[in-house]
């Protein structure tokens, strides 16, 4: 392989890539064979983790176009656009969607589609398909499915595990979570959290909203952190954990209103 820049080592051509922001990391493999190889391989993101220039993204799925999934990067404002999920559901919604190792990973859901002539439903209301996204190859893959099809849940990442909250199959609720074992690559099945609503890991506490108030679950104690009464009547909504703040993306307000707003609460953990 030649040189990734003339009269550098590799090692510190290396390095040199490895701070450049990961928006432009198309246009990084358009300059050479080479600097695609190294583009796509582990070991420059390895590097990015060597040199913290690591970055956190926002990670948002859109409805039309259906399964198509977008990341927010808050440092620069823009978006970038990922390679459509391969989903065999018609506008899959109502998942669970986590961040852990590196990769986004989608979970459970079911079909939003409506038939435009008939105004029909598509059948489809849960899954337990699980699909992880890798930034190195840029591909989407299937995982280890969930033991039950899920739909319309909260999930999070605790220590590097996947926690799926109080989840519906056919409009029923089950009073269990599932958490991925990474050594068995499977589900295992706990009893409920007894905090039911979306929720957020932040600083490796887990944050829970419920009735319009936003707590920290610790074992069975729990303490208020905020006020968020401004949500209870959105339907459909997302929650997560970046950085030190929790972001909050509204889906519909009431009946008709729809909100394309990303609200983030900030305060002292």
């Amino acid at each position: 392989m030649s040189e990734l820049i003339e009269g550098l080592p590799d090692a510190v051509a290396l390095r040199c890539l490895a701070r450049v922001p990961f928006y432009l990391h198309p246009k990084l493999e358009l300059v050479s064979r080479s600097w695609r190889a190294v583009v796509h391989s582990a070991e420059l993101f390895k590097t990015r983790q060597e040199v913290n220039s690591t970055e956190d993204f926002l990670c948002v799925c859109a409805y039309d176009p259906e399964n198509l999934w977008q990341l927010y990067d808050p440092l620069r404002d823009l978006w970038i656009t990922l390679p459509v999920l391969p989903s065999q559901v018609r506008h899959l919604a109502y998942f669970g969607a986590v961040s852990t190792a590196g990769k986004l990973f989608v979970l459970g859901g079911g079909s939003d589609a409506v038939d435009p002539l008939t105004g029909d439903h598509d059948g489809s209301f849960a899954t337990d398909d699980v699909w992880s996204y890798d930034p190195v190859t840029r591909q989407w893959a299937m995982c280890a499915s969930m033991l039950v099809p899920r739909a319309m849940f909260a999930c999070c990442v605790l220590d590097g595990v996947v926690i799926g909250g109080k989840m519906h199959v056919l409009h029923k609720g089950l009073s269990t979570v599932q958490i991925y074992d990474k050594e068995r690559q499977g589900w295992i099945v706990y009893d409920c959290l007894s905090l039911q609503g979306p929720m957020a890991v932040v600083k490796g506490e887990v944050y829970v909203m419920s009735h319009g108030l936003i707590q920290k679950q610790v074992g069975e104690e729990r303490k208020v952190v905020v006020s968020a009464s401004e949500f209870r009547r959105r339907i459909g909504f997302a929650m997560t954990g970046m950085g030190d703040d929790i972001y909050i993306i509204g889906r519909v307000i009431g009946p008709e209103r729809w909100n394309w707003d990303i609200t983030f609460f900030q305060f002292k953990v």
